[in-house]
């Protein structure tokens, strides 16, 4: 059982984010107080065995160490949610031993990264995370929501060309409601099916492929 802690802010812009206001307007949430949140997962001692941080995009975050480094004096261990586009960041949580559980969203084929964000991403950058997670000792998931128009076969075997050797992969349903861009939220989505389907054309690349959501 975890805990799940928010950060605000985000070097992307996906349309179909579910967190749009993190992403748009984090500064419309007010920070929750420090001690007050330490306060909070010291009431839970004994029920909670770590804390998951999410986003927006904790790795943009200057406070992240700092924060990690407090969770994990309390005994608690830590997963992160990331994009992956700051290896240099992960590169050092993981060396500094501040994460237990990394998962990294690969949204679609490193080519069409530019339809995700309103300026160019330096994919590059991915691709040396990608990298680095597959020779860590802390667990990993790349995990890739299959919206029918941003993934098909050619971006499963693109990014399966990326990912090769790794892990796990997590195929993911897309929920459409829930997107940032109203366009997006009447996109249609794969039938169950489709995404097995899907799931054994990734079971080439990775040790292990889940598929979640359906």
């Amino acid at each position: 059982m975890a805990s799940l802690v928010f950060t605000g802010g985000c070097n992307l812009t996906c349309p179909y984010c579910h967190n749009a206001g993190l992403v748009l307007d984090p500064d419309a949430y007010p920070d929750y107080p420090l001690e007050e949140l330490l306060a909070d997962l010291k009431k839970r001692e004994g029920f909670i065995d770590g804390v998951v941080v999410s986003g927006g995009e904790p790795t943009i975050d200057a406070g992240l160490p700092a924060f990690l480094s407090l969770l994990k004096e309390r005994g608690l261990q830590v997963k992160l949610d990331s994009n992956g586009l700051a290896p240099e960041v992960i590169a050092d949580l993981l060396d500094r031993g501040l994460v237990d559980y990394v998962a990294v969203d690969i949204k679609t084929s490193l080519g069409r990264y530019g339809e995700l964000h309103t300026m160019p991403v330096k994919t590059e950058v991915l691709s040396r995370t990608v990298q680095l997670l597959k020779n860590a000792t802390v667990e990993t998931e790349f995990r890739t929501t299959c919206i029918p128009h941003l993934v098909s076969e050619t971006e499963i075997d693109e990014m399966g060309a990326l990912l090769k050797g790794a892990p796990l992969w997590v195929l993911q349903q897309y929920v459409p409601a829930h997107a940032m861009i109203e366009e997006w939220q009447e996109y249609n989505v794969y039938r169950p099916e489709q995404l097995y389907e899907l799931s054994r054309r990734a079971e080439r690349y990775v040790e292990r492929v889940e598929v979640r959501g359906i």
